[in-house]
């Protein structure tokens, strides 16, 4: 194949554990894609006093290091990068364009109790009639009302705000915009226009001055800049830097190959969330009642989705696991003790406050159950299956409440992500909702960051076009369901002991 024939772009993936660099390349007669993980790196909070923040300048090597890896592999090949993250974050600059301390994370307890007071100043009508976003404590919009409340300086002296991947972006090619899938996350942006909500943070006495222009997934934003071509050589020169949907979320949904109006999906790492498709928002009662989020999707749709905890709880489970038992398990090892393990009977919410942050987990889970009055796990592999039966069964409770307020009535599930490799939990999905669930890709994000930094350089023109390109490049495993009658008394169960509303 040679180099008319195809073109290879780089997704740096961003998300709350860890980054990795993924290469693409497309084949633009067969119209298939071929990944190529390049590199990995860690990422996590940083706990000082009683704060959590991001290392953001860690971050940023860790982004000119895949780049650089790219460009040895791919010599005078590469032609695009785009950066995803996670939502809701942002980092502040001075008037020099100057990082103005370390940027918080969304786990940060300084938004504790503030939503209230938020509900006070705005009332929550007006928030979601205007923005269709759920009301989760971490969202942008309350993390800056905490700043405002504590009169930061950071705040006093910033005159720019960029989401995570905006400013990474900024520092790649020397352009200030907010990409549309992200700004949506702040819970400050108009769902049917796509412009900001001044006049609601103007109530809250949050500065406006700092809110950039705003551009669709797929936004050309220039080659990389002078500095940035120095350090990485001149081979870097011609690299052309795409906002993608910097959103992780959104680049994973838009590569979902199953997706349309009769299957929802589920986007499975730290947090799974949980919703179907739409072409324009959805914001009633019912859905600010239940929760639902009307988050910017790529090609100009609309992800309703909710969030609830998806692979953290294991993840922290994991490494709490290392201290218990002196030994570090691997996924597939809690996997497999899961699957041999039987059904305890007993249930959490995987979104009970407690779980978002916790020192120990593990110790988190079992106050719950015993608070509960329910039976704790007597081993690794009942706990283990305790949560992501748990999960499951959280996705069936999130779907009903989308199928009553769209009016939809689904024959399948699209599982993507990280999450998708969680066998049993796919199973377990398959079994409670009674219909199909299809796996795949587990590289969601990135396949959808790759094919969005193609459609901005005009080689897909379409979500269903993409989607295409999905199905022709990947494996997706199909997990038919089982046991439907024992599944339906253990949902109903579940519903019961838990007093879900």
């Amino acid at each position: 194949m040679g180099i008319m024939d195809s073109i290879v772009s780089l997704a740096i993936d961003i998300g709350a554990s860890g980054g990795k660099a993924i290469a693409g390349v497309l084949d633009l007669k067969d119209r298939k894609l071929t990944i190529d993980e390049l590199y990995r790196f860690p990422n996590q909070m940083i706990r000082v006093n009683n704060h959590l923040y991001w290392n953001i300048l860690q971050l940023w090597s860790e982004v000119k290091n895949s780049i650089k890896i790219a460009l040895r592999k791919y010599k005078g090949k590469l032609a695009s990068v785009g950066i995803d993250t996670w939502g809701v974050d942002f980092a502040l600059l001075d008037e020099n364009d100057e990082l103005v301390g370390l940027p918080y994370a969304y786990r940060d307890p300084m938004t504790e109790g503030l939503m209230d007071e938020v509900f006070s100043k705005v009332p929550k009508e007006v928030i979601y009639g205007r923005t269709g976003i759920q009301f989760m404590r971490i969202n942008t919009l309350y993390q800056l009302y905490a700043l405002v409340k504590l009169n930061s300086p950071k705040l006093r002296i910033a005159k720019a705000m960029l989401m995570i991947p905006d400013l990474l972006n900024y520092w790649l090619s020397g352009v200030k915009v907010n990409e549309y899938t992200n700004a949506s996350t702040t819970q400050f942006l108009d769902a049917r226009s796509k412009r900001w909500c001044l006049d609601i943070l103007e109530r809250l006495n949050i500065p406006v001055g700092i809110l950039q222009e705003i551009v669709n997934a797929g936004s050309i934003l220039g080659h990389l800049r002078r500095e940035v071509v120095e350090e990485l050589g001149e081979d870097s020169r011609d690299i052309t830097v795409i906002a993608p949907a910097t959103h992780d979320t959104a680049s994973a949904i838009a590569a979902g190959p199953m997706i349309n109006e009769d299957t929802g999906y589920v986007s499975s790492g730290t947090w799974n969330l949980v919703g179907v498709e739409l072409n324009e928002p959805l914001i009633n009662e019912q859905a600010m009642l239940s929760n639902f989020t009307n988050e910017g999707g790529a090609f100009g749709t609309i992800t309703f989705l909710r969030n609830m905890q998806g692979m953290w709880i294991l993840q922290e489970v994991r490494r709490i696991l290392v201290d218990l038992s002196g030994r570090e398990y691997s996924y597939d090892e809690l996997v497999n003790l899961a699957v041999n393990a039987e059904e305890t009977g007993s249930f959490i919410d995987v979104d009970d406050p407690r779980f978002l942050a916790p020192i120990n987990m593990v110790n988190e889970i079992h106050g719950y159950l015993k608070e509960t009055n329910q039976r704790e796990p007597r081993s690794i592999g009942e706990l283990i299956r305790l949560i992501i039966t748990s999960i499951a069964l959280k996705h069936r409770y999130i779907f009903e409440k989308a199928a009553k307020i769209t009016g939809r009535r689904l024959r399948g599930i699209n599982i993507f992500g990280g999450g998708s490799r969680n066998s049993l939990m796919n199973q377990l999905t398959a079994n409670v909702m009674g219909i199909p669930v299809y796996a795949g890709p587990e590289e969601a994000t990135a396949v959808g960051n790759i094919l969005i930094q193609a459609s901005g350089m005009g080689i897909v023109k379409s979500i269903q076009e993409l989607r295409s390109i999905v199905r022709n490049s990947f494996n997706i495993r199909v997990f038919e369901p089982r046991d439907e009658e024992k599944y339906e008394d253990i949902y109903s169960a579940f519903v019961a002991k838990l007093n879900l509303p």
